[in-house]
């Protein structure tokens, strides 16, 4: 799905240049976009670099019997694909190993959107999913099991130093807002607890000590994942093949 709004305030200049207008209409709330510093993540394939896979939208040229889409993923020339889609969908395509420099086109595949993360290990973006309530985080995942380790973070946790995560395939850690978990908790009313605490196979303070009353939820999410990091590469190891996510 196409990346949400919060996320179009830092995207690369190549972006701007064809997905976003294809996908995004000018909107007054994002008039300032371009003054914020962008990213240069993966799957934001500058013009002439070389990737396996780019994202496209599907143009709306006339193909012949038995010939796929023309695409435009951000290059020089448009890419062919191996189907005939609907104009203006968004398309993540696999290029092919084998190109003829003189053809007017290059060639390449449809593949899921996930195909690069779960095939290629490459960091291709995120999706965003809306959960009505806390509960609903954990009863809609997307995954068939669910997630095997929850994380819960709140300045009333096990301080982050003495946490050692189990392997895992799916984890999930969760963040409250300036009041904590606890507002979440008495929101729902799918739940009969008080404590937050019970809802988590880890409850953790990631950022002992703070000296501030609060921090930020986007400021939290840094400084939870950094501390998480070396944690996460350690549960990996754990796992006998596949990967975390």
């Amino acid at each position: 799905m196409p990346e949400p709004y919060g996320a179009l305030t830092a995207l690369s200049p190549l972006f701007d240049r064809y997905l976003r207008k294809s996908f995004f209409p000018k909107h007054q709330d994002l008039q300032f976009a371009g003054l914020l510093n962008p990213l240069d993540s993966p799957h934001h394939v500058r013009i002439d670099e070389v990737s396996q896979y780019r994202e496209g939208v599907v143009l709306a040229r006339p193909v012949k019997p038995g010939r796929g889409s023309f695409v435009n993923c951000g290059m020089r020339k448009e890419v062919q694909i191996d189907k005939q889609l609907e104009a203006g969908l968004r398309v993540t395509v696999k290029l092919n190993e084998q190109q003829n420099p003189e053809s007017k086109t290059q060639k390449g595949t449809v593949v899921s959107s996930h195909h690069p993360r779960t095939v290629s290990g490459l960091y291709w973006g995120y999706t965003v999913r809306l959960a009505s309530c806390l509960s609903a985080v954990f009863a809609e995942s997307p995954f068939t099991d669910g997630y095997d380790l929850s994380v819960g973070t709140s300045e009333r946790g096990t301080p982050v130093d003495q946490a050692t995560l189990p392997a895992f395939r799916h984890a999930l850690i969760v963040f409250g807002g300036l009041q904590g978990l606890e507002a979440a908790v008495d929101a729902d009313p799918h739940l009969e607890v008080s404590d937050p605490s019970t809802l988590f196979d880890l409850y953790l303070n990631t950022c002992p000590r703070q000296g501030s009353r609060t921090i930020r939820t986007e400021e939290a999410m840094l400084i939870s994942l950094s501390a998480l990091r070396p944690r996460i590469a350690e549960a990996a190891k754990g796992l006998n093949g596949g990967g975390n996510s």
